[in-house]
Formats: structure tokens, C-alpha cells, sequence
């Protein structure tokens, strides 16, 4: 199917009229993209922006604003339809409000059109959005261990959010609309052994009936973070979890009495819930550039999104579509960075490394500094070398993402590849380029295969308990692509260190009795 024809609704390449109102509004945190008035486009930008800040007022942050590509953008579409095709590509059935594709240097989320962006109110899609954000937030910030149950009851506690005329921000608030989850016939009440326990929880969920999963995991952790003491013990349980005990051995030496916690948790959902109002004046938002796009640039989205939302090498006949509708871009708009770097991404997926060079090169001429241009050069200067085994072609990628670096310090794409640059050439990587990929983690911990990366170098310096940790978040998160792989990484380390901690044993016993038999 050609693309046109998979994406009607979504994008009319050849229509200037579907494109005129698009928009782009960059804040501190964010990229947000919608076909939308400039009034509205700043005010949900305005929204995400002090839900952010209140956020990390709740649950500090240890990190300072992304560097610009680092940021996460947002695509804003026409409707549930037009969000489901870039997921699946097919209409399929049920909602679809939104989805997010966390990525270093590359995360996208992806939502219908937003309504009530005026007022104070949330629409479904972007307590989506809310959620998916909250979880961007939590896993930058956690570098841990963290059951499923805690995933799903941070992320609705934060998405909960509500907002104010003045700008004040009510995080915490009563999760109403999954409340009816407590009581419908037609929902499966779990009890709370099965909530602490995932892998009980994941054999149920197979059952035709929905359960209430999300509102009793929000409804936990509310309850335990709403005051010191349900903190430290939240906190305790999760660094026992980490120690490598089991989820329920965690939970009952945290939180004592597995069903005296139930019946208290029923308590406490009976009172009035404690909410927190952030005022608007500890809400300290950048300002937020918002300009609208030109033809080239709006033309240019239908393709961006395509690889913004991940295209699989398998997909061939969807890269064959993409290309072709790039190559017919860069035809009507031979001078747009925008669309040429945009052709280079296309090039580069369909394994056309020197047309990708090519096109990136046309963009950088305008634009020296276009990072996607420049990035999609760097994966075909990389792919090169791989093939040809050349250490010419090595040190010429390797020099081209140490120029990225300079252009932008802390773009972790540049730092991965610098890294890999020496692996690839089966090369001892410098101690200058694994500080680099540890930074670049330290960056964008979500990207789990980033994660597999750095807990291989870690494994490779012998630092085994620091893969332990790299690696416990992919490889116990239930919907991780890359759980598999972190499992067997986390088995290597763990055998190491057992392996490398009996051999340390084994000196001292060794040297124990030499030091004995000298004294008098």
C-alpha cells in the first residue's frame, strides 16, 4: 500500500491546505508538534510544562533540562484513528488514546487531537500523555529495580494532575475516573498478595475479565507516600527487592502483615485523600518558542512521525513507501534542511549509505548544525566502517561524533557511538569514551538497549555489581522488548561476581595462616 493511502487522515503530502496550521512549540522539556491555533498550541505546552515542574517538586529530579535533542517531542493528531496507524499500521479496534517510544536522543509520544486547552480541565488523551510523561520522569530518575505495581501506581498518582486558572497544579488527587474499577461487577478484584506479587498477577491476565490492576497499584502508592513514615517504607522495600529478595519476602518485611495492610489501606481510601497543590509561584516555566512551520517543514512530518514511532528492518514494504514519499520531498523542496535530513533518515532505513551522506550533506549546507542531518550521516559513516573493516572509515565516524559532541555536548547519541566506535573497530575503548556512554545513560535511562551497552562495558571492566544494577531495570520490567537479553547479561554478572568474589575469598583464606605462623 503506498503511504498516502495508508496515512489518509493523518497526512496529505500534496496538500498545502492539510499543513497550514501546523505548528511547533519548544519549551524547556519538550517538542510539541499540532496542527492547532497558536493560542492553544502554547497553553497545552504551558500545561506540560508546569506538570513537569510540579512534578519533580513532588519527586525531585537529579537531573538539569535535556539538551535540545534530548528532549521528548510530541506529535498531536487528528484522532484515535490516525494515532493507531503510526502504532500498528492498521485500523484495528478499540481506543487508542496515545503511546510513547522512549529512545536516547529520540523519544516520541504520540496522541490524538487535545481539547479543554483552555481551561483547567484534562482530556483523556492527555492524562495519557500524563502518564506515559510520568514514567519518562521515573525512569530517568530510579536507577533500580521497580515492580510493576510501583510502575503503574507512580504513573497514575502524578497523571492524576489537575490544573488551575491561576496556575497552581493539585497533584495526588482521587484517582475518580478508574474509581468505578473498585466496585464494577464486571472487574476482577484483586487482593493485595496478588497486586505485590507480578509474577501472579502476569499468570491471571490472561482471564477475559479486566481486573483493577491500575487503581489498586495507584491507590498502594498513594497511600504510602503520603507520608514520611510509608516512604522510608516504600523505600526499604525497594532496597530489598534490590538485594535480591523476592517481591513478597520485600513486602512483608516493610510493610508487616500482608492483610493488616489491606484492611488499613481500605481505612485510609475511606477518609478524605491528601492531595498536593503546587501554587503557580514555585512553578518556574522557560519560556516557550512557538513558530509555525513552512510547507517543507509540515510536508516533512507525515515522514518524521513514520520514524519517530520506529520502523522495523522487517517492514520493507513500509520503508520502500517512506523513501519513496522523501525522495518525492526532497524532488519539490531541493533547498529545505528539514526535508533532506529527513530524506537522509530515509536513505539510511532503506541501507542506501552513501545516498543517505548525500542527503545529509544537502541539509548541512543550510544548516551545519542540523543534528538530525548529522546523526543520520553518523549511521552512515558507522555502517560503512562495520563493512568495510577500514580504520580510515573508524577514525572518520569517530571523528564525526566527536564533532556532534562539541556541537552539543550532552547528546547521547554522540556519546554512544564514540563509544562503539572502538568496539566495532575491536578496539580497547578509552576511559574517556566509557565515561562518555555512562554519561550518555545517566542521560536517557529509559533506552533500554543504551542500558545493555553500558552494563557490557561494565561487565567487560569487571565492575559486576554496577551491570547488576544497569541491567535489573530492563530485565524485570514487564513490557521490555529487551528483558530477555538483560536477563542472560544479569546471569553473566551475577555469575562473575560470585566467581570473582570466591576467588578473593579464596586468597584471603590463603593468606591467613602465612601471617599466622609468623607471629611469636
Amino acid at each position: 500500500m503506498h503511504l498516502k493511502a495508508l496515512l489518509i487522515g493523518l497526512v496529505l503530502l500534496n496538500s498545502p491546505l492539510t499543513f497550514a496550521a501546523w505548528r511547533e512549540a519548544s519549551s524547556e522539556h519538550f517538542v510539541i508538534y499540532a496542527d492547532d491555533s497558536e493560542r492553544d498550541l502554547r497553553t497545552f505546552s504551558e500545561k506540560m510544562e508546569r506538570y513537569h515542574q510540579a512534578m519533580v517538586t513532588v519527586f525531585p529530579s537529579h537531573l538539569d533540562a535535556p539538551s535540545p535533542s534530548n528532549r521528548l517531542v510530541v506529535y498531536v493528531l487528528g484522532n484515535e484513528n490516525q494515532v493507531r496507524k503510526l502504532q500498528r499500521g492498521d485500523s484495528g479496534v478499540g481506543r487508542l488514546l496515545g503511546f510513547y517510544v522512549p529512545r536516547a536522543g529520540n523519544s516520541a509520544a504520540f496522541m490524538p487531537a487535545i481539547h479543554n486547552k483552555a481551561t483547567g480541565e484534562v482530556s483523556e488523551s492527555e492524562r495519557v500523555l500524563m502518564q506515559e510523561y510520568a514514567h519518562h520522569i521515573r525512569r530517568q530518575n530510579l536507577n533500580t529495580r521497580t515492580p510493576t505495581w510501583f510502575n503503574t501506581g507512580f504513573a497514575e498518582y502524578f497523571a492524576s494532575a489537575s490544573f488551575y486558572r491561576n496556575g497552581d497544579v493539585i497533584l495526588g488527587s482521587p484517582n475518580n475516573y478508574r474509581a468505578e474499577d473498585f466496585t464494577r461487577a464486571d472487574v476482577r478484584q484483586i487482593d493485595i498478595e496478588e497486586l505485590l506479587d507480578s509474577a501472579t498477577h502476569a499468570s491471571h491476565q490472561s482471564n477475559t475479565r479486566a481486573d483493577n490492576f491500575a487503581v489498586r497499584s495507584w491507590s498502594l502508592f498513594h497511600y504510602l507516600y503520603s507520608n514520611q513514615d510509608g516512604k522510608a517504607k516504600m523505600a526499604d522495600y525497594l532496597n530489598r527487592l534490590n538485594r535480591g529478595e523476592t517481591e513478597l519476602d520485600s513486602a512483608r518485611a516493610a510493610f508487616g502483615d500482608l492483610s493488616a495492610l489491606n484492611r488499613e489501606l481500605t481505612r485510609y481510601l475511606a477518609r478524605s485523600i491528601q492531595a498536593w497543590r503546587i501554587p503557580n509561584g514555585r512553578l518556574s516555566v522557560a519560556p516557550i518558542a512557538i513558530k509555525e512551520l513552512n510547507s517543507a517543514e509540515a510536508a516533512s512530518l507525515a515522514v518524521r512521525m513514520q520514524f519517530a514511532s520506529g520502523i522495523r528492518a522487517s517492514e520493507t514494504e513500509r520503508i520502500a513507501d517512506v523513501l519513496r514519499e522523501a525522495r518525492e520531498l526532497a524532488t519539490q523542496y531541493p533547498d529545505e534542511p528539514d526535508v533532506q535530513a529527513v530524506l537522509a533518515e530515509a536513505e539510511y532505513t532503506a541501507g542506501n549509505d552513501d545516498a543517505t551522506i548525500t542527503a545529509a550533506d544537502k541539509a548541512l549546507a543550510f544548516n551545519p548544525n542540523h543534528m538530525n542531518a548529522l546523526i543520520q550521516k553518523g549511521y552512515a559513516l558507522t555502517r560503512i566502517a562495520t563493512n568495510t573493516k577500514d580504520p580510515a572509515a573508524w577514525a572518520k565516524m569517530r571523528s564525526h561524533f566527536l564533532a556532534i559532541n562539541k556541537i552539543e555536548p550532552d547528546n547521547p547519541i554522540a556519546l554512544l557511538y564514540y563509544y562503539g566506535s572502538f568496539v566495532g573497530q575491536g578496539e580497547l575503548p578509552t576511559q574517556n569514551a566509557i565515561s562518555g556512554l555512562e554519561w550518555a545513560l545517566q542521560l536517557a535511562p529509559y533506552d533500554a538497549s543504551l542500558r545493555l551497552t553500558a552494563a557490557r562495558a561494565q561487565i567487560n571492566q569487571k565492575r559486576y555489581q554496577e551491570a547488576i544494577q544497569t541491567l535489573s531495570v530492563p530485565a524485570f520490567s514487564a513490557n521490555d522488548n529487551t528483558k530477555d537479553a538483560a536477563l542472560a547479561l544479569l546471569e553473566t554478572a551475577q555469575q562473575a561476581l560470585a566467581a570473582q568474589s570466591a576467588s578473593a575469598a579464596e586468597v584471603e583464606g590463603v593468606a591467613a595462616p602465612t601471617s599466622a605462623a609468623a607471629q611469636p
